[in-house]
This record gives structure tokens, C-alpha cells and sequence, in this order.
């Protein structure tokens, strides 16, 4: 999901803390590797570090060149793997990455940079000479583009579920998604649920009645999640969903459940097209009945579209 916010985290608390930072780049790839190109890692000058690039082979000199980069204050371009002036470091893949190490000097851009990555929006760096700097996400065909010295690195936020419902399954998909990287709020009518997921939740509200609600406001890289066994709950709470910007909508309940479904939400006036949006049977796994295999099958799907929707050609 190329989670970020880590990465901008930890160069924000240590520029806080008037430490020096690195923070360096993936910016191609030949042959296979474990990361694609606009991966990051970061690096303070007490040797602490964020991120990988590899199962372990490269980051510990990753770690050593970022140190001397920090002393130098001059960016450098690293090839490691095939072709590298590392003779002694091989990446498994047999491939090589191209890693750009560039020095962070400006405190603001840290918590600039941060900030933007925290309020879930798109975000282009710029890295040209040595400088760093954000820049309005532009139209792009890849997550890195390269022209003369310029290096456009291109992200979007990561995936996020909003979940809607009650029983043991929305607690089983907030521990999976969790457990994966991905953020969920939760927005249940039954107070033990709410209980139950509200250490491990970014957000977790009570419903109070079946009816759309401001607490649902998902943006284009969110998904909705529905698992109402009780139906009434439902309908004006995915209205809702469907008419906003979030990526995925889906929902449990078998074909003939999803079948009366389409004919109560054509009623309260969704749109043939909006219907259209609806996944259900939700998952990529049919008719799963336990609560962790239906979440399993929820989130498999869910990254599946995230990825077919967003994903960057590398």
C-alpha cells in the first residue's frame, strides 16, 4: 500500500529534535525486486532509520552511505546490486536498485512534508540538485519520472476502509486491516463492537439511527465496507457511500439478499449507475460464512481495486 506517513513521521520528529536527516529514494529498478520505484527510507544522524528496500541486504549500507551524506550535506545517487561499486552486497533477485540519498537541512519542509502526507493528500517531491520541495500533483504515468536532473516522485495516499455494520466480522477486518497497514473507522449501531475496536481504530462511532450521517465522508482513496446483518440499517447509509468519491463500496449477504438490496435502494432513489458501483457478495473468497475468512476475503479484495484503480506503471 506504500504507506508513507511513517517515513515523513520520522523525519519531522527528528528534524524536531534538531537532528540531521536523509531521506533517499528508490528511483528505478532493474530486473525484480522487492520494492517499487518511489519507495523510501529515511535516516537521522544518531543512526537511526525507517523504511526498506530489501529482505535485508542493502539497508545496512543504505544506513552507512546515508551517514556520510549527512556529513557531507551533498545528495548522491547509489546503484546497489548488479553493476554496483558494492562488490560485496547481492541482491537475491540478481536485479539492482538506483537509490537517490537526499540531505533534509530545512526544518519546515520536514513538518511540510509531513503534514501533507497526514491529510491524506496527494503529494508530488521534487528532487533536482540536491534541492528538495513539494509541488502540485501533476498527471503522471509512473510513480518516478526522471527528466535531465529532475526527479519527480509521485504519491498518493494509501487505502482506507470505512466500516459499517455489527457482529464479530467488523472486528475481525479491523484487526486484519490493522495488522496490514491499513487505517478503518468504524461505524456501528452496537456498543460492544464499538468497544471492542476502539484501541485499534483510527476512529470507531455509535450509531444512532439508520439514516446518512456527517461521520461518513470517505475520500476517493477510502473504501466502505458493509456488514449489516440487520438490512434497515443499511439503505440510507450506502446511499450515501455511493454518492460519495470512495474507490471501493461493498457488501455481504448473498446474490438474492444483494438482489432485494438493488430494488430497496432503487427505491429511496440511487441511480442505475450508482447500483452499478456496488460490490456484493463482497470478497474474493464466495460464500464465506466465519467471521476472519469473510475479512480476509474483504481485504484481498479491497487491495485488489485499490491497486487496479491507482496503481502506478513502474
Amino acid at each position: 500500500m506504500n504507506n508513507i506517513l511513517p517515513i515523513f513521521h520520522f523525519l519531522h520528529a527528528k528534524a524536531e529534535a534538531n537532528q540531521k536527516t536523509v531521506l533517499i529514494t528508490l528511483i528505478a529498478v532493474t530486473g525484480a525486486s522487492t520494492r517499487n520505484p518511489g519507495a523510501h527510507m529515511a535516516v537521522a544522524e544518531d543512526g537511526s532509520s525507517i523504511g526498506s528496500f530489501s529482505g535485508g541486504c542493502v539497508e545496512a549500507a543504505v544506513v552507512a552511505e546515508a551517514l556520510d551524506v549527512i556529513k557531507s550535506g551533498r545528495p548522491r545517487e547509489i546503484r546497489f546490486g548488479a553493476g554496483s561499486p558494492y562488490l560485496d552486497i547481492r541482491l537475491p533477485c540478481g536485479g539492482s536498485i538506483d537509490l537517490l540519498f537526499t540531505p533534509i537541512a530545512d526544518r519546515a519542509l520536514a513538518a511540510d512534508l509531513h503534514d501533507r502526507v497526514k491529510r491524506r493528500s496527494p503529494l508530488t517531491i521534487m528532487l533536482d540538485s540536491g534541492s528538495i520541495r513539494c509541488a502540485e500533483p501533476s498527471a503522471r504515468r509512473s510513480a518516478v519520472e526522471r527528466t535531465g536532473s529532475r526527479i519527480s516522485v509521485h504519491h498518493i495516499p494509501p487505502a482506507m476502509l470505512n466500516i459499517l455494520g455489527h457482529g464479530p466480522s467488523v472486528e475481525s477486518l479491523v484487526r486484519l486491516s490493522t495488522s496490514y497497514g491499513i487505517d478503518c473507522a468504524v461505524l456501528s449501531p452496537d456498543p460492544a463492537v464499538i468497544a471492542a475496536v476502539r484501541d485499534s481504530a483510527i476512529a470507531a462511532d455509535l450509531l444512532k439511527t439508520p439514516q446518512a450521517t456527517a461521520l461518513l465522508d470517505p475520500d476517493p482513496w477510502t473504501a466502505c465496507i458493509f456488514y449489516f446483518h440487520d438490512h434497515d440499517w443499511e439503505a440510507a447509509l450506502m446511499k450515501q457511500a455511493l454518492a460519495s468519491s470512495a474507490f471501493y463500496v461493498g457488501a455481504m449477504g448473498s446474490r438474492k439478499t444483494h438482489a432485494q438490496r438493488q430494488k430497496y435502494l432503487a427505491e429511496i432513489g440511487v441511480s442505475a449507475g450508482a447500483l452499478a458501483r456496488m460490490v456484493a457478495p463482497i470478497g474474493l473468497i464466495p460464500s464465506t460464512r466465519d467471521p476472519a475468512t469473510l475479512a480476509l476475503s474483504t481485504l484481498a479484495e479491497v487491495v485488489e481495486s485499490y491497486h487496479q484503480h491507482f496503481g502506478f506503471k513502474t
